[in-house]
Parts: structure tokens; C-alpha cells; sequence
């Protein structure tokens, strides 16, 4: 395992894995642990080099304990307390001084609250290592059952400084090589004040943890995108990014592709139709016209004065005009929106 310097003999049920980047409670993972704790190698001498190795285990996320005749999906044993581990409580007991194992991860989500929203968080190492989160397992035959099934809770402590704003909890990082060792070495079956050191809050000055907001689409179960771990603000569909693209392009001169692409801003126009034309007339003496001359040259004035208003009046007032690649509803705008007369359209599902 790159950056621990430990070897891993095999990886048991690896088919079952499934490499995903949104890795929820009751879905498996890999898990490491000493071979020697599984009931199968119960009866290898001590004095082997088998019990000692190193293995991958894939397990279900959400521990049953040992005694349990079937999967209490109500049981919540996804995390375990380190107060709960400390005071030997609950199912944790017959647990924690042989059973116990880390969890390799890229990271792990966290939701800050923030008022009535929920925004995840991703947090990893800064030099990009793995994670190993401290762990504990355990393995039960449930009733109709022929296989054994094998899973794991993750530890969790108080959240250290520097991560109290996101969350008063934070997992259990065993982040050296030595702590690694002394927590999945179990030869006595014991639990001491050593072990328990291990269980403090993340403090490593030399590999600091990296934390930033990622996408929403996180929070959903079914969901899976390996940019579920990237920044909002580096992703290439994201906002930001698209602003960061934009403010790169240097001007260029407007051509018919760009004219049609920028936004329209909508301007009102008044309707009322262009004032005629004053004319001044200079007074002269001409003979006057004929009944029928006045007659045709009435009718011709009227129908030119008819053109110069019909032209005024004939602008399509009621066009809609919105704005060309507008991120968000709040931004179209209509010059005329559609009147209460006019017929709507049920668009929910039917």
C-alpha cells in the first residue's frame, strides 16, 4: 500500500467490491485486517508466518454483531463511539481488543448545516495518500444463511480544531505506519491505554487535511461521478469554471455566430405611433382647384397620413426575448409574458 509501507497477502471476496466514488452505509468496502482473526484460520500455529499477514477483506458497511439470527436494519452500528470503545460499553467490548481493522479511502463526505441546507464537504489527505480510517469488524451466520457475513463499523472521536466548523465528530485517521500496526495488532486480545491514544483526533502537522464543498448530487445514493471528489470550482461543468473560461477569451469583433449567442437585454419601446411631420407652408395665390381636384387630393392625403400610422403600429409587441445561455430560471426574462386568457399546460407527471 503506497505511502505505508505494508504488504497485503490477498484480498478475500474481491468480486464483491465494486470501486465507487460515493461509497454510502450498507455497501461494501475493502477492509484491512490480520489473517489470523478470521475463524477459518482459528487452528493455524501461532509460530506460521500466515497468521500475521496482512489481507483485504470485503465487508458490508454497518456492523451485526456475532449473536445476531438476522440483519436489523434499525441497528445503527454504522460508526462506533471512541467513548463507547474507552468504557469497554455495549457490543464494543468483545470487540475492540480483537476484532479490529482500518479502512483504505480516498476521503470520506461530511455535511456542514448551514441553516435549513445541507452542503457536502470532501475531505482527504493533502499529499494525496490514502486514508485509513480505524475500524472494527465482526462475522455471523445469519439463520437461512450459508454463507458468513462479514461486516464493519468506522470509528469516530471529536473533531480537532481546525475541522470543529464542519462537524463535532470527525473519523479516527490512523496516519503513520506505526499506528497502523499497533492498532491492527491484536496477539493478546487486549485493549490498553496505548491503544486507546490512537483514538485522539487527527494531528498531523506533516500531511494536513485538505477540505472543500463538492456537488450536491453526492447526497444521493444511486449517484456516482468521479467528480464527486473534484472542488466545485475546478470542475468542468461547474460555474465557476465557466466564468474562469469566459474572463480567459480576449475581445474579438462581433460576427453573426457571437451576435446570436450574446445575452439580449430587453428594452421597452413606446407604442405610440411617430408624430407626423410638421410642414411649413408658405402662402401663395393659386388658382383654386376644381370641387372634384379637392375631392381626389383628399383622399390621397388621407391614405398616405393611414401608411405613416400603420407602420408605427405594426411592431410585434408581443415577441418574447430571453437571455442566451441564462444559468439559472431567474434570468429569462419576457418583454410581454402570455396573458391570463391564454391556455396552460400541465407539465407534471402524469
Amino acid at each position: 500500500m503506497d505511502g505505508y509501507n505494508i504488504q497485503i497477502g490477498e484480498w478475500v471476496d474481491q468480486d464483491d467490491y465494486q470501486p465507487r466514488h460515493n461509497v454510502a452505509p450498507r455497501s461494501r468496502a475493502p477492509v484491512v485486517r490480520r489473517r489470523r482473526d478470521s475463524p477459518a484460520d482459528a487452528s493455524v500455529d501461532a509460530s506460521s508466518s500466515l497468521p500475521d499477514e496482512l489481507i483485504l477483506h470485503t465487508m458490508k458497511w454497518g456492523l451485526v454483531p456475532h449473536w445476531s439470527k438476522y440483519e436489523d436494519l434499525r441497528l445503527n452500528t454504522i460508526n462506533a463511539r471512541k467513548e463507547s470503545l474507552v468504557e469497554g460499553s455495549g457490543i464494543w467490548m468483545s470487540l475492540r481488543g480483537r476484532k479490529r481493522c482500518a479502512i483504505p479511502c480516498e476521503g470520506y463526505y461530511e455535511w456542514l448545516k448551514k441553516g435549513k441546507e445541507r452542503l457536502p464537504h470532501f475531505t482527504k489527505r493533502n499529499d494525496g495518500r490514502l486514508l485509513l480510517l480505524a475500524g472494527l469488524y465482526d462475522s455471523v451466520l445469519l439463520e437461512g444463511h450459508t454463507q458468513v457475513l462479514f461486516t464493519f463499523t468506522i470509528i469516530t472521536t471529536e473533531a480537532n480544531t481546525e475541522f470543529g466548523w464542519l462537524h463535532d465528530r470527525q473519523p479516527v485517521i490512523l496516519s503513520t505506519e506505526e499506528s497502523l500496526n499497533l492498532w491492527l495488532d491484536t496477539t493478546n486480545h487486549e485493549w490498553d491505554p496505548q491503544i486507546a491514544d490512537l483514538l485522539e483526533p487527527y494531528h498531523d502537522q506533516e500531511a494536513p487535511l485538505l477540505c472543500y464543498q463538492v456537488p450536491k448530487e453526492v447526497g444521493k445514493v444511486g449517484n456516482e461521478s468521479p467528480t464527486f471528489v473534484q472542488p466545485i470550482s475546478e470542475r468542468k461543468d461547474g460555474i465557476q469554471a465557466m466564468f474562469s473560461r469566459q474572463a480567459q477569451k480576449p475581445p474579438a469583433s462581433p460576427s453573426s455566430s457571437q451576435i446570436k449567442l450574446a445575452p439580449i437585454t430587453p428594452t421597452k419601446r413606446k407604442r405610440d405611433a411617430s408624430p407626423l411631420p410638421s410642414l411649413k407652408l408658405t402662402p401663395k395665390r393659386l388658382k383654386s382647384p376644381s370641387k372634384s381636384q379637392r375631392k381626389v387630393k383628399d383622399e390621397k392625403q388621407l391614405k398616405a397620413e393611414k401608411d405613416i400610422i400603420d407602420l408605427c403600429e405594426s411592431d410585434d409587441t408581443g415577441t418574447k426575448t430571453q437571455k442566451i445561455d441564462a444559468w439559472d430560471d431567474n434570468e429569462i426574462e419576457c418583454i410581454n409574458p402570455p396573458s391570463s386568457s391564454q391556455e396552460k399546460y400541465d407539465l407534471s407527471p402524469q
